[in-house]
């Protein structure tokens, strides 16, 4: 049900945008890199987070992490990554497919700056095993996502 709420979506908001449907895994930003043959870095990866009792989603570049520092600063408070359970509650999608596109109610979304390293990223698709590819500001511009420097800069 996941990824069809993502096709209805993309559909109705983005019918250019053909959802990419693999046989192997694209749950973790790794297997979602191999599969797709990427740098690890294009995966746009969605990070479920609460701060107080607010639950945001925050997109960024896959191998980026998030920095309690600048998060406080840029949305008034500590994340807290959210359980599995309570993420396919208030997304529709499961951990290792959850993105931003088609979700279960409406949330706030940001963008981290991260993403803007890359002229294309690979968001999930509301699958383990489906993704879609498209620019970080049409993704930005297709959810209302605010942009935001919230990431430590990847190692090395």
């Amino acid at each position: 049900m996941s990824l069809e709420s993502v096709r209805a979506f993309l559909g109705e908001h983005a019918p250019d945008i053909a959802i990419i449907e693999q046989d192997a895994s694209t749950a973790t930003v790794a297997e979602a890199a191999a599969t797709l043959g990427v740098l690890p870095g294009q995966i746009a990866k969605t990070l479920s987070i609460r701060i107080g009792d607010i639950v945001m989603l925050v997109v960024a570049r896959g191998d980026a992490r998030l920095d309690n520092r600048k998060t406080k600063d840029a949305l008034g408070g500590r994340p807290r990554m959210l359980g599995a359970e309570e993420v396919e509650a208030l997304t529709g999608h499961p951990v290792g497919g959850v993105c931003p596109f088609g979700l279960a109610r409406p949330l706030p979304i940001y963008c981290d700056l991260s993403l803007r390293d890359f002229d294309i990223v690979y968001p999930a698709a509301g699958s383990r095993t489906a993704s879609v590819r498209l620019s970080p500001d049409r993704l930005a511009e297709l959810t209302g996502a605010r942009w935001i420097d919230v990431c430590q800069p990847p190692a090395g």
